[in-house]
């Protein structure tokens, strides 16, 4: 095995061959992804190859003493984990927005319907496989539309988005994770939440990702139940997930990450 694939993104899904597999926008074209035992192949769709995907890997046996033993353990169980870093903005900012008021799975479940319905479909060795509409298309979409796809809650801030996007794409691009989580908010209806976790998932790093998520608290008190976590509703879990890992930003970033990862393989 050569470690194991984050696959907190909605765009990943499982083959029938057991193979994990993606589409990913590229600046210069499409990709599609798979990962297996011999770890994660790329093949350019549609376009040109002169951008390739990339991907991070983070090892929870760099993690600080300062995280607890027992939820040390669980999570170097996993090994080192890769991540592809979301290429697109516009696809980081969808999937956060999707990602709102509804449940995981749920949001699994619009962000594909929305990608298929409205956005690019490619052929691939595992069937068809979508990428996210443009900015411009879903301008395009009239009510019913959004509605078709269950999206009908989410169409105001999509197309709020969508006219910030096309205005100041070329800015936020050239920010790092914490100026852009903090430029996100400036569109209607992204709250500090959805800007962090867009921002975490095309940047690749973590350690701004909102930490007192919900999924964050459910698999750290699966890994480690026996550790006296906060009740959910207490606003404690934050300082004390951040405090875990100190002042070292990568430390915070591997413990969000690994902790998302080893929730992603345990569901």
């Amino acid at each position: 095995m050569t470690g194991v694939l984050t696959t907190d993104h909605p765009a990943w899904i499982e083959t029938e061959s057991g193979r994990l597999a993606r589409a990913v926008c590229m600046a210069t074209g499409i990709w599609t992804l798979s990962w297996d035992r011999d770890g994660l192949h790329m093949q350019c769709v549609a376009g040109t190859e002169d951008v390739k995907p990339h991907v991070t890997t983070t090892d929870p046996a760099c993690l600080p003493d300062t995280v607890p033993a027992t939820l040390k353990t669980g999570l170097r169980g996993l090994g080192p984990t890769q991540r592809l870093v979301n290429p697109w903005l516009w696809d980081a900012i969808t999937t956060a927005i999707l990602r709102q008021v509804v449940r995981a799975g749920q949001a699994r479940k619009l962000y594909r319907a929305w990608c298929k319905e409205y956005g690019t479909t490619v052929d691939s060795p595992f069937g068809e496989l979508a990428v996210a509409p443009t900015p411009m298309q879903v301008l395009a979409l009239d009510d019913e539309q959004f509605a078709a796809v269950g999206a009908k809650f989410h169409r105001i801030v999509l197309l709020a988005a969508a006219e910030h996007y096309e205005l100041h794409a070329v800015d936020w691009l050239c920010m790092d994770a914490h100026e852009l989580a903090a430029a996100l908010t400036s569109v209607p209806r992204i709250g500090p939440w959805t800007a962090a976790a867009a921002a975490a998932d095309v940047t690749g790093d973590f350690s701004v990702y909102p930490h007192d998520d919900l999924a964050v608290r459910t698999w750290a008190a699966q890994i480690a139940p026996a550790h006296p976590w906060p009740d959910k509703k207490d606003k404690a879990f934050g300082p004390m997930w951040t405090g875990m890992a100190g002042p070292d930003r990568t430390a915070l970033h591997t413990l969000t990450l690994s902790t998302l990862t080893w929730g992603s393989h345990a569901r």
